[in-house]
C-alpha cells in the first residue's frame, strides 16, 4: 500500500520555542518567560528564540524549499488573551493569520496546536487547571482561535503532550512552572486538563467555519516486542497500555478516546468521562524511541547493551517504535494515525565548508520512516508524519544546547542554514517515501 498520495509530510514547532518577541504587540508573559531564570541550562530563555515572529516569511520560504506538505505550529495563548479582561489582542491574532496565509501561499497545509506548554501567567496565577475559571479560559481561547482561523486551518490539536507538561511541570518540577506537588493535586490537574479538552472540542466544532479535524498529541510510550512471536507481541502490547505510569498512552488516551478510566486511577467520575470523551478525527502521537531500553546510569538493562546508539539527548535509537506505536494505537483506538513529532538531537555545527552535515540524523529519519512505511504497507491508516523540529530551537530546560532541527539556527545572528537532513527529507517527500 505504501504512503497515501495525500500523505501529510511535514515538520513541527511550538510558539515559545521559536517565536521570540516575548513582550511585543501586546503579548504578556507565560510561565516559561516568568520562571526560566535559574531553571534552564546556561541561563537561556525564550525571549528571542529563533525570532520566528519577525522572520516567519523567511522560514516558510525554507519550508517550501524542503517541499513540506504540512507544518504543525502552536499558538501562544498569551498573545491572544494577554489578561483576564476577555478582550482579544488583535495584533497577536493577526500574526497567526499572516503565518497561515504565508503557508497556504506556499502550498503547505497548516496544522495548529492550541496549547504547547506556554501557559499565560495570568491563568497560572488564577489556579490554572485546578479551577473552573482556568478551564473556561482555555475553552474561550480555543473557540476564539477556531472562529478566527478555521476557514483556513482544517487540522487542530487541543494539547501537546499533557502527560509531559503535567508530570514534569507539576510533579517532577523539571519544567515550568517548576512545581513538585503531591499525587492528589497532580491528579486534579490531570482531570482539569482533560475536562478542558472535552469542553473545548465541543465548542470548537460549534464555531468552526468549515468541518475541521480535531485530535490531541500524546507523548506515546510504546514497548516493542523482543521478537515477533505472538507471545512477545502480546507482552509488549500489555506493557504499552496496562500500566498506571503517567507517561503511558492509556493514562491520557483511554479517558479521551474510550471514555474509560486509566489503570489504577479513580479520580474521574462517570460525569467527567462523558465530558472528556468527545468524538475525535485522528490519533496523534509524539514518539522518539521505544520504552524499556533506558536505565539509570550504572545499572544494567537486559534490553540494551554497552555502547547502544544514543542521540544527543541520551535517548536510545529504536526505529521500530513508529511501527509498533502505530499498530498498537490503531488496534486500540481505531482512528487514523498521525505522527506529530519524531526526530533527534544531534551534535550539529557549521563546518569548514559553511554547511551543516548531519548524517546521523539522516540515518535516524531513514530508519524510522522505513518502519512507519511498514505500518502503511500493512494497511494501518497513517495519514502524516511531522518531523521534530523544523529548526533548532529553545529546547525547554535544556535551553539552546540541543539541536533537533532540519534547519540550523545560528542564534546570535538568527541566520538559517538547511542541514543535509533537510535535503534528504526533501527527497523523501518528493518520492512520497518510495526512496526509503
Amino acid at each position: 500500500m505504501a504512503f497515501s498520495k495525500d500523505f501529510l509530510w511535514g515538520a513541527a514547532s511550538a510558539a515559545h520555542q521559536v517565536e521570540g518577541a516575548w513582550n511585543e504587540d501586546g503579548k504578556t508573559p507565560n510561565i516559561w518567560d516568568a520562571f526560566a531564570k535559574g531553571h534552564v541550562e546556561y541561563g537561556d530563555d525564550g525571549k528571542v528564540a529563533c525570532d520566528h515572529y519577525h522572520r516567519y516569511k523567511e522560514d516558510v520560504a525554507l519550508m517550501k524549499k524542503i517541499g513540506l506538505k504540512s507544518y504543525r505550529f502552536s499558538i501562544s495563548w498569551a498573545r491572544i488573551y494577554p489578561d483576564d479582561s476577555g478582550k482579544v489582542n488583535e495584533k497577536g491574532l493577526q500574526f497567526y493569520k499572516n503565518l497561515v496565509d504565508e503557508l497556504l501561499g506556499a502550498g503547505i497545509e497548516p496544522m495548529c496546536t492550541l496549547f504547547h506548554w506556554d501557559l499565560p501567567m495570568w491563568v497560572h496565577e488564577k489556579g490554572a487547571w485546578l479551577t473552573e475559571e482556568g478551564i473556561d479560559a482555555f475553552v474561550q481561547y480555543a473557540a476564539t482561535c477556531v472562529e478566527a482561523l478555521s476557514d483556513k486551518i482544517k487540522y487542530w490539536l487541543t494539547f501537546n503532550e499533557p502527560e509531559c507538561f503535567i508530570d514534569a511541570g507539576y510533579g517532577a518540577g523539571a519544567h515550568a512552572p517548576f512545581l513538585s506537588l503531591g499525587k492528589e493535586t497532580v491528579d486534579k490537574i490531570t482531570r482539569g486538563v482533560m475536562i478542558a479538552h472535552g469542553k473545548a472540542v465541543v465548542r470548537m466544532r460549534e464555531v468552526a467555519k468549515q468541518p475541521i479535524k480535531i485530535g490531541t498529541a500524546h507523548a506515546a510510550c510504546v514497548t516493542s516486542p523482543v521478537n515477533e512471536t505472538p507471545e512477545e507481541i502480546e507482552k509488549a502490547r500489555i506493557s504499552t497500555f496496562e500500566t498506571d505510569r503517567r507517561c503511558y498512552c492509556s493514562w491520557w488516551s483511554d479517558p479521551v478516546f474510550l471514555g474509560k478510566r486509566q489503570v489504577g486511577t479513580n479520580y474521574l467520575s462517570d460525569e467527567d468521562l462523558k465530558i472528556i470523551c468527545q468524538p475525535l478525527d485522528f490519533y496523534a502521537f509524539n514518539m522518539y524511541n521505544a520504552d524499556g531500553y533506558g536505565a539509570p546510569k550504572y545499572e544494567a538493562n537486559p534490553r540494551s547493551y554497552p555502547g547502544y546508539p544514543l542521540t544527543a539527548m541520551d535517548w536510545h535509537i529504536t526505529p521500530e517504535c513508529l511501527y509498533w506505536g502505530a499498530r498498537f494505537c490503531y488496534e486500540r483506538y481505531g482512528l487514523p494515525i498521525m505522527i506529530t513529532e519524531n526526530g533527534m538531537a544531534n551534535v550539529d555545527f557549521i563546518m569548514l565548508d559553511g554547511k551543516v552535515h548531519d548524517p546521523q540524523r539522516i540515518d535516524y529519519v531513514h530508519r524510522h520512516l522505513k518502519w512507519l512505511k511498514r505500518a502503511a504497507d500493512e494497511n494501518i491508516p497513517v495519514i502524516g508524519y511531522q518531523y521534530w523540529s523544523i529548526m533548532d530551537n529553545f529546547e525547554w530546560a535544556k535551553g539552546y544546547s540541543k539541536r533537533f532541527g532540519l534547519i540550523y539556527v545560528d542564534y546570535p545572528a538568527c541566520e538559517r542554514i538547511l542541514k543535509d537532513s533537510a535535503y534528504f527529507y526533501a527527497d523523501v517527500i518528493k518520492t512520497n517515501g518510495e526512496n526509503l
